[in-house]
């Protein structure tokens, strides 16, 4: 081979690994990791403008209006007049009131209150679901970009590849299979540079759709260090408590028994008084009345019985919900060790492995010991190898804020507690 073919060669050499050593050279990822105050600004910022978290606050404020509304007077007081000319001239005024006998008004501002929690729990639920939706989104751009970087450098190399290849082929040096298998090269790393560019356009759009469209040139970068494994506890009960869709399950438990109590005291009979005063012919005319309505074609049993078995349900959907949260966690947990393993385990044996052949790979070729067919293709091997790490790295991160929203520390994480 000519001397210019191999000093070419080795230039691109050193182009794609120098490309990979700024690539890996910006991750860290021993020690524990917070989230950046741009990137906490950014999620704040996002969530608050997030139309699902504005219609969730909007549901809050119509809860707290409606529990206010339970709270004021059942009944309101009626007043009516009465003329009568016939064989007596009579004029009456009289003003009735109905009276919450068995304690219907606390009934109601219990249940209302309990729907307003349910609705707070909602409310925060969707804030820490937008949020990790954004941090995910966030990790796939991140990784994205990256992928799509190397795509680049990858349809860059092949080209020169290409290139040299076809001027080997016209001297004779190559044939015509050889030829094709570095045309089918370059193929190859066109169709995966578009590949990477639509998932990087697919990550775009989901950070996009979250909330503002903030230039890409403002988006926080996730931190350079990974947060360490976690140590599980023993008692994850107490920590899923916490949780917003176990404690929205569990104020829904707690309304379902306040209907039951509520129906309850709705078949109780309100009894109205009725107090007129006027005049008869010139006399004055005083009464008192009292009327109550017996619960006699209609004694409202059948309210009580569905009251209480939707109270049923309403437990066992809460005990639903704490049994796949506990288990959720468990599973997150089990997830982000495993990968902050292999990543580890990538650190600390997988990168000098593969400096060692990228730099084995480049002395075999530079003693002519490799024809270069067979160094491209174990160099292609290589840049599978990386692209590979880049997944790795994005599936870190997003085991990381699974475990942070199954175990309801995505507000301590950001720093927003």
């Amino acid at each position: 081979m000519p001397k210019l073919c191999y000093r070419y060669v080795f230039i691109l050499c050193g182009l794609i690994l120098m490309s990979w050593t700024t690539l890996v050279a910006e991750t860290t990822v021993l020690g524990d990791a917070r989230a950046s105050v741009a990137l906490t600004r950014f999620v704040q910022a996002v969530v608050d403008s997030n139309h699902r978290v504005q219609a969730a606050r909007a549901g809050l404020e119509a809860s707290g209006a409606l529990r206010d509304a339970a709270a004021r007077a059942l009944y309101n007081p009626e007043l009516s007049l009465d003329a009568e000319n016939a064989q007596a001239r009579i004029r009456t005024l009289s003003i009735s009131q109905t009276l919450d006998w068995g304690g219907k008004g606390k009934a109601r501002t219990a249940v209302a209150e309990l729907d307003r929690l349910v609705a707070e729990a909602e409310y925060l639920d969707v804030q820490w679901t937008v949020a990790v939706d954004l941090l995910n989104g966030l990790a796939q751009y991140q990784t994205g970009f990256e992928r799509h970087r190397l795509a680049e450098t990858r349809q860059q190399l092949m080209e020169e590849f290409a290139m040299l290849a076809q001027r080997r082929f016209e001297v004779g040096e190559l044939d015509q299979i050889e030829l094709d298998q570095a045309l089918l090269s370059l193929t190859e790393a066109r169709i995966q540079k578009a590949m990477t560019a639509a998932d990087l356009a697919e990550a775009r759009q989901a950070v996009y759709s979250l909330g503002p469209r903030t230039p890409e040139a403002q988006w926080p970068s996730l931190p350079e260090k990974l947060p360490e494994v976690i140590e599980q506890g023993a008692d994850t009960q107490a920590l899923v408590q916490t949780l917003p869709g176990v404690v929205a399950a569990r104020h829904r438990t707690d309304a379902a028994d306040a209907v039951v109590k509520l129906r309850r005291r709705e078949r109780l009979p309100d009894l109205t008084l009725n107090f007129t005063g006027g005049y008869e012919d010139g006399e004055r005319l005083i009464g008192l009345g009292l009327s109550i309505p017996l619960p006699i074609r209609n004694r409202f049993t059948h309210e009580v019985t569905e009251a209480m078995a939707e109270r049923v349900q309403a437990q066992q959907l809460a005990d639903d919900a704490m049994q796949m949260a506990q288990a959720f966690l468990t599973s997150a947990a089990e997830r982000y060790e495993l990968s902050r393993s292999a990543w580890d385990e990538w650190e600390q044996m997988g990168r000098k492995s593969l400096d060692r052949q990228s730099e084995q790979l480049r002395r075999l070729w530079q003693a002519g010991d490799m024809d270069m067919a067979d160094y491209f293709g174990q160099l292609g091997e290589t840049l599978d190898i990386q692209e590979s790490t880049l997944d790795l790295h994005g599936q870190v991160w997003q085991a990381w804020f699974e475990w942070l929203r199954a175990s309801g520390q995505v507000d301590v994480w950001l720093g927003l507690k």
